[in-house]
């Protein structure tokens, strides 16, 4: 948890704790004594006398605190991280025993959720998990060595599975790159980044669009929801009769923020989103355009990339074609006579699996992760390796590694393939 620096602040403890009752205080000392803390750290007053006692003096390194006597553990705990001072590492116990409050409490921050009556096995395992947290590497010193990798993943147009496709990737980059990642889903009301990891997306997108001002290092640390170690989500589900009011200011200082916190950066932007707020790609090195073999896809995926060409020239291009059939299957146009219109071949294409794709939703897992063996996930696996290794590379060429003899964009000859599709 991190709160602003208090001037009064002086040297951390390793440990204080703020119980409710003489019961848990007599279960934790014994593991306090055999960790080597002082046992006169054990405070009375749970989680009110933890606020107002922090709002005034140093955090520790590592803070127990009971929340036996909250009516609501989740808005304490917000309450509490507003006193707390960067890199203080929260345990807490309570009577709940209910899962959704154990992962809405991790995800807002603390490392771990403890039931009364304590068990000191449990207790144990839990503050010598904290002290290896304090022990690790920074994320920010890890991080130094290679540079941040801003990836936007595009649909050319509705329900071609863009928002599927930015999940599994920003998953991929998290799970087989090793990279911190956070996944930005920009559709404010209908995003599904945060449902697809089967997690409540929060306020945290929204109170950003609402209060610019307030993003920072501290906003992004509580307003992310974590999903696994190296992977946490910013989304939203805005409701439907509140329309979308910004200059777009709040997404470049989310992006900017997102830069220093993380490795690497995936943006489920959505089509009326690039359109209304351009500059989005600015700072964006990489592009996925998601799209099918449909002629509506067709003709956008070549308007998308005259607009990439005029507007984000810096930016690297990989056309994915997603749900793809196999032999035999029906398409409204080819593969050859697509890349014919574009003029440039498709980079990556997925499957077509109905089968994991309703797995994937039933398990509340990314499609790469459910599919993490099939051969339908293997093109994202390569797409995931392609853009980690274009990140690194700095010699790489700004429009991407494209196949020999493909142009950026080409002509697209409508009446063509209008008339091909007729004589079939």
């Amino acid at each position: 948890m991190n709160a602003p620096w208090k001037p009064n602040a002086g040297t951390r403890e390793p440990f204080v704790a703020y119980v409710c009752d003489d019961t848990t205080a007599e279960s934790m000392r014994p593991v306090i004594a055999e960790l080597g803390w002082s046992v006169e750290k054990i405070h009375k007053g749970g989680l009110r006398n933890a606020v107002q006692t922090l709002s005034v003096s140093a955090s520790p390194q590592i803070l127990f605190v009971d929340l036996a006597e909250s009516g609501d553990p989740l808005n304490d705990i917000n309450a509490l991280a507003e006193v707390c001072e960067p890199g203080t590492v929260v345990i807490a116990a309570g009577q709940v025993n209910d899962v959704r409050l154990y992962r809405d409490l991790v995800a807002s921050g603390i490392q771990d959720y403890l039931l009364k009556p304590l068990h000191p096995d449990l207790l144990r395992e839990s503050f010598t998990q904290a002290q290896a947290m304090l022990n690790a590497p920074r994320q920010a010193e890890a991080g130094a060595e290679r540079a941040h990798c801003a990836i936007a993943v595009i649909g050319t147009r509705g329900g071609v599975g863009a928002s599927t496709v930015a999940t599994s990737l920003a998953w991929l980059m998290s799970a087989k790159e090793g990279r911190s990642t956070a996944l930005l889903d920009l559709d404010i009301h209908f995003g599904t980044g945060a449902l697809a990891l089967d997690l409540e997306p929060g306020r945290g997108l929204t109170d950003a669009i609402e209060n610019p001002s307030r993003i920072d290092g501290l906003f992004i640390e509580r307003a992310m929801v974590k999903a696994s170690e190296k992977l946490a989500v910013l989304s939203a589900e805005a409701p439907i009769n509140s329309p979308l009011l910004t200059d777009g200011g709040a997404f470049y200082h989310l992006q900017e923020e997102m830069r220093s916190a993380f490795e690497c950066t995936v943006i489920d932007l959505p089509r009326g989103m690039l359109v209304q707020h351009p500059a989005l790609l600015s700072d964006v090195q990489l592009a996925v355009l998601v799209t099918d073999l449909t002629l509506a896809a067709a003709r956008d995926t070549i308007r998308f990339l005259s607009w990439m060409k005029s507007n984000a020239p810096n930016t690297g291009v990989q056309v994915l074609v997603n749900r793809m059939h196999g032999a035999g299957g029906q398409l409204e146009i080819s593969r050859k006579d697509f890349e014919g219109s574009i003029e440039r071949r498709v980079d990556f294409a997925v499957p077509f699996d109905q089968k994991l794709a309703a797995q994937a939703a039933k398990l509340g897992k990314p499609f790469a992760e459910a599919g993490k063996n099939s051969k339908t996930v293997a093109p994202l696996v390569a797409l995931a390796d392609y853009l980690a290794g274009a990140a690194e590379d700095a010699s790489a060429p700004a429009e991407g590694k494209k196949p020999k003899g493909a142009s950026l964009v080409g002509k697209f000859d409508l009446k063509a393939l209008i008339g091909k599709r007729a004589a079939k």
